[in-house]
């Protein structure tokens, strides 16, 4: 017999498969890791397949050395799903099953635990000497506790006291495996909550259906949770399994509390902020059918779970479900194709749904499902804008307008909470000399130093790297320095200067450590009257019931990005960050500082009137061309030797444009530049941009990612990017 095998090695000139021969006696599945040689070296592979004999000449064909599990790690599925992403995402085979797998389980470096337990072996207690009082006393411990752990006994007993009764058979050690689950310090009390009409129908037609993509619709604070939980127990009834995801790791600690409410031991969590050895077990849990519902962000779409009854993408407009590295794709389409193999429904909720996928939905090739209410019956949150041009005209030159303080003022005397979004971390996000307008930048990333006052650096959020702050100016010498716009140490340092409550603070630098997330999340739960400020990590999912104020510090960060999603975001931000408040009993304020006050985005947004934007939004696009009405493809070139990429690109777009001339009517827009950022960690970066009709897609891209195999050179790398997120 013979098998195919991926081989290990990161390499597009090993992106094939290769023959080897099973040896007689040694069991090799589909999915089993095995060792191989390959040239001189010993290196492991994927089996993907098994067949009766090769084309290639037997004799040259080696055979496989060894099995390394007694079972497969990979199941037929997760090999059609990245089969079906190499093809699709112009990625490598090992890249792909890489994703399945995580790093601990490939290295092998982490194993299972298991805790000893001393057991008595004895009906009554044993004649000893007098002499033998310790052990005596061990025994008599042993009889009257049972079953103890062996480093409970260390603790009691000396080590030889313990040898010595195992020695003489009257007592016995067990090995038990024991789970590193992930400990959810968040708390959510458990209720009985019964559906609304709404959900009950989205439930009811979500759960009658089989492989179909849902577009759920509702409005923050509807309730979509609890249609999740309810399709999930459905799913559940008819023994299947179900993958939850979120975009936000902050997400997962509140969302996990809640699913460990209704599912109890059956739920398993999967993100990057687990220890190794919870991320090992749990995936064990997974794969050994312990677990039936896998909880996570966007790699948890690759959990080794079967059977699936449902997959849903909470908040499923969220840009973090598409991979922005190596290798790049979008979760939403593996999501389908993983829904396709399972024949079920695929979920995806949002109070904010992509302009893409409401397009879909209109079109019919989603199913609109729309929760238009508060579960709690009360009205949206109440946005008030704010000009900012005209606080200095009323003596204010802080970066809180009058009317905000005067909101935060009044929320806190009622013992409520508070929450302040500011898109950006850091205290500033530059700093800039005011004689010469010089702005340190990183030296490995074209981009500017950010000043973190806890640590008086400047910081490169791109690489980073650290630098001292500037005191005098490097260029003119000048001690003049002007500190940029705000960001979210600065907004909690002017917080504490008027406000004597508790401040926490939600960013990327507060939530290094392991359970930080939920940490902070719990003490501000926790915590009356109180304010938390924090970046885009706050402005989606979380329920608090004592929030009352929602205050937006600078509504204008993301609106003029060189993006044609910029306003889309805009609008996306708002209503979500806006839908925190008033979740409870209590009404919601929003206040919402901008410099930009008419701005459609903003007035559509206050008085979340979703359809209306996406009307006027809709409209744009097809009139100028984006999607959902083409497709946008990137070639994004990089490389530390800036005259190779430049070779490379041209040679690419040389290419490309030859293919142009065969499908002119086809190709809306194509132009070769650097990119906005254009070195990042040493890099330089170069792109080609593409805006392609929709009708000859399947043919073009295809013929697309040959030119990019046909001009690969050593030191440059070429990624080709299907609807990339992040044009800069």
């Amino acid at each position: 017999m013979i098998a195919e095998v991926i081989v290990d090695i990161t390499s597009s000139t090993t992106d094939k498969i290769f023959d080897y021969s099973i040896p007689d006696g040694l069991d090799v599945k589909v999915g089993h890791r095995v060792v191989v040689m390959f040239g001189s070296k010993k290196v492991d592979g994927f089996v993907i397949n098994i067949k009766e004999t090769s084309n290639y000449d037997l004799d040259k064909i080696k055979d496989i050395v060894s099995v390394k599990e007694a079972q497969p790690l990979l199941t037929q599925n997760m090999l059609r799903l990245c089969f079906f992403m190499k093809k699709n995402f112009y990625l490598r085979a090992i890249d792909v099953i890489k994703l399945c797998l995580p790093p601990i389980v490939i290295s092998g470096k982490v194993k299972a635990k298991y805790i000893e337990y001393v057991l008595p072996n004895f009906q009554s207690i044993p004649v000893l000497s007098q002499k033998a009082k310790e052990q005596i006393r061990l025994l008599l411990f042993l009889q009257e506790r049972g079953e103890v752990k062996k480093e409970i006994i260390l603790k009691e007993f000396s080590s030889s006291t313990l040898k010595n009764v195992l020695q003489k058979g009257f007592a016995i050690i067990k090995s038990v495996q024991e789970d590193r689950k992930p400990k959810s310090t968040f708390t959510v009390k458990k209720k009985e909550i019964v559906l609304n009409k709404q959900q009950q129908e989205a439930v009811d037609k979500i759960t009658k259906s089989k492989y179909a993509t849902y577009l759920l619709h509702g409005v923050t604070g509807s309730g979509k949770t609890e249609v999740y939980i309810n399709c999930i127990k459905n799913a559940l009834k008819q023994g299947k399994t179900a993958i939850m995801l979120v975009p936000e790791i902050s997400l997962t600690p509140q969302m996990f509390a809640r699913f460990r409410n209704a599912f109890g031991d059956t739920v398993a969590i999967l993100h990057s902020n687990l220890s190794q050895g919870e991320r090992f077990d749990e995936w064990n849990r997974i794969k050994n059918k312990q677990a039936k519902i896998a909880i996570g962000a966007r790699s948890c779409i690759f959990a080794p779970i079967e059977d699936l009854g449902i997959i849903i993408i909470d908040e499923e407009h969220d840009s973090s479900y598409f991979s922005q590295s190596n290798p790049r794709f979008h979760t939403h389409e593996v999501a389908k194709y993983l829904a396709y193999l399972n024949n079920c429904p695929l979920v995806l909720g949002s109070a904010t749904p992509s302009v893409e996928s409401y397009y879909l939905a209109s079109t019919g090739e989603y199913r609109l499902l729309t929760l238009t209410d508060r579960a709690n019956q009360k009205q949206m949150p109440n946005i008030e804008i704010v000009d900012m041009m005209l606080e200095p005209m009323k003596g204010n030159i802080n970066i809180f307008s009058y009317r905000l303080i005067a909101e935060l003022e009044s929320c806190l005397a009622q013992n409520n909470q508070a929450m302040i979004f500011i898109n950006r971390r850091g205290y500033s996000s530059f700093i800039m000399c005011n004689n010469c307008a010089y702005v340190p930048k990183c030296q490995d990333c074209d981009v500017s130093l950010v000043y973190h006052k806890e640590d008086d650096m400047l910081k490169c959020h791109y690489c980073d790297k650290r630098y001292k702050k500037m005191t005098v100016c490097p260029k003119c010498g000048s001690s003049s320095i002007r500190y940029g716009a705000v960001g979210t140490q600065r907004v909690v340092d002017e917080l504490k200067k008027i406000f004597d409550v508790p401040i926490f603070r939600l960013d990327n630098d507060t939530t290094r450590n392991k359970n930080s997330y939920a940490e902070v999340l719990e003490q501000f739960n926790n915590t009356s009257p109180s304010i938390l400020v924090g970046t885009q990590m706050i402005a989606k999912g979380h329920d608090f019931n004592n929030v009352t104020l929602v205050g937006i510090v600078d509504a204008d960060v993301s609106l003029h990005f060189s993006d044609y999603r910029a306003i889309e975001r805009t609008f996306q931000l708002i209503t979500q960050v806006a839908g925190r408040a008033g979740r409870s009993d209590s009404e919601g304020k929003v206040v919402l500082q901008t410099y930009f006050p008419r701005h459609y985005a903003y007035r559509y947004a206050s008085t979340y009137d979703y359809k209306a934007f996406f009307k006027r939004e809709i409209n744009l696009r097809e009139v100028t061309k984006f999607p959902p009405f083409v497709h946008l493809l990137r070639v994004l070139v990089i490389s530390e030797n800036f005259e190779k990429a430049e070779i490379v690109l041209k040679n690419i777009y040389d290419e490309i444009n030859f293919l142009q001339q065969t499908y002119s009517s086809d190709f809306v827009y194509l132009h070769a530049m650097k990119c906005p950022k254009k070195r990042i960690q040493k890099n330089f970066r170069y792109q080609i941009m593409m805006r392609i009709n929709k009708k000859n897609q399947a043919t073009i891209i295809p013929k697309i990612y040959e030119i990019c195999d046909k001009c690969k050179q050593n030191k440059v790398s070429i990624f080709v990017e299907d609807d990339p997120q992040n044009l800069s």
